[in-house]
């Protein structure tokens, strides 16, 4: 399941978001949108979790949760 994380301070990195979610269960990827000519991150990204339920399970527990003072925004990706 494809999960759309919106509401990133600019400084958070993959790593911190894979750590978020491995909390969860499995991720298979996890990738933060940069901007192409600066390379610095645009506040979002996604995550890839293979098992809906453990998806679901992350969804839930993170989605508004504050990280590095920002509120998180976390729900499924529209495909």
């Amino acid at each position: 399941m494809k999960i759309l994380v919106r509401n990133l301070d600019r400084s958070v990195t993959e790593a911190e978001v894979l750590e978020l979610f491995k909390a969860y269960g499995k991720v298979e990827s996890c990738v933060v949108v940069t901007d192409k000519d600066t390379g610095k991150s645009k506040g979002f990204g996604f995550v890839e979790m293979p098992n809906p339920r453990e998806a679901i399970k992350a969804i839930k527990g993170l989605n508004t949760l504050k990280v590095k003072g920002y509120g998180i925004r976390v729900k499924a990706a529209e495909e």
